[in-house]
């Protein structure tokens, strides 16, 4: 099933479920997640090396 795309937190959530459903660690569906929202336009800053 393909992700939803949009920026919305009940996407993201959608996306990280279905991940999550698939197979994927949670860090990793949250990653992708992300990554898709990014696309979508979202205004979600990369995670800074601390």
């Amino acid at each position: 099933m393909p992700l939803k795309k949009g920026t919305s937190k009940g996407t993201l959530s959608h996306n990280v479920k279905t991940k999550t459903k698939h197979g994927k660690p949670q860090k990793q569906a949250v990653a992708i997640a992300l990554n898709q929202a990014r696309k979508s336009g979202a205004k979600i800053p990369k995670k800074s090396d601390k």
